[in-house]
């Protein structure tokens, strides 16, 4: 593949960051030992161990976004990108080349949940696999999103925004509350947005009610098809500027 000296070029920069890497692990990983705690203590059906690892799993991919996005932005402004203009590389190969590395992480990110859940008294089975899978169309729109604000966004406006991005995962991806609580407009909004269709299809996964997941991932996937069709062709537009 054409893109993959620069995939691999990318990896080495997240792997030169650490800290940002395990912040992202662990922030979702401490938020379930506490609210797995706290749901011990007050009964809450959305703290339960099966229904609280995936949500940490779907707010840890906000982290995804601010990774893919910082990156991009950062060799955009540092005229890396500039110079790599100049070979044969298409806007795909580009979007390939900075969505690639983020897709192990993600990998990470469902292993690590998921192994602290079992130690918290989630039960051991094969379901672990296949949700997992499940969950990668929500990672892969997480970086879709990560790439289309760093195609358009500079590094500090990526900050501010990112922030939003994650309190809106946060509020309408359904992982502290059931939705239908919201109301009116914002429930609505809720089950409009993708974030909360990935967390159900993994929970649906564990609650054995497989033949709801496809609907679900359907809604997520073309989420994610269509932010990666606008990343693509914003950063197609940049190459021409």
């Amino acid at each position: 593949m054409r893109a993959s000296f620069l995939a691999s070029r990318n990896l080495k920069e997240i792997v030169r960051d650490p800290i940002s890497i395990l912040l992202g692990l662990a922030l979702p990983i401490a938020m379930l030992a506490l609210f797995t705690q706290l749901g011990r203590q007050v009964p809450n059906a959305a703290f339960q161990i099966d229904n609280f690892a995936p949500a940490m799993i779907v707010f840890g991919f906000a982290f995804l976004t601010m990774f893919s996005a910082m990156l991009l932005a950062k060799d955009k402004e540092s005229s890396f990108l500039l110079r790599l203009f100049a070979s044969p590389l298409s806007s795909v190969d580009y979007m390939t080349s900075y969505a690639a590395p983020m897709i192990p992480l993600a990998l990470m990110q469902c292993v690590a949940t998921f192994a602290i859940a079992f130690l918290l008294g989630m039960h051991i089975s094969a379901s672990v696999l296949l949700a997992t899978a499940v969950l990668l169309p929500s990672a892969i729109l997480a970086v879709g999103v990560g790439l289309l604000m760093g195609t358009l966004l500079t590094q500090n406006q990526i900050s501010g925004v990112g922030s939003i991005y994650i309190v809106i995962v946060s509020i309408f991806g359904g992982a502290w509350m059931d939705l239908n609580l919201l109301g009116g407009v914002l429930a609505s909004i809720a089950h409009a947005l993708p974030f909360s269709h990935g967390l159900e299809a993994a929970r649906a996964v564990f609650s054995g009610d497989l033949s709801s997941i496809i609907p679900h991932l359907i809604w997520v996937t073309a989420y994610a098809m269509v932010v990666l069709v606008l990343a693509a062709v914003a950063f197609r537009r940049r190459m021409r500027a």
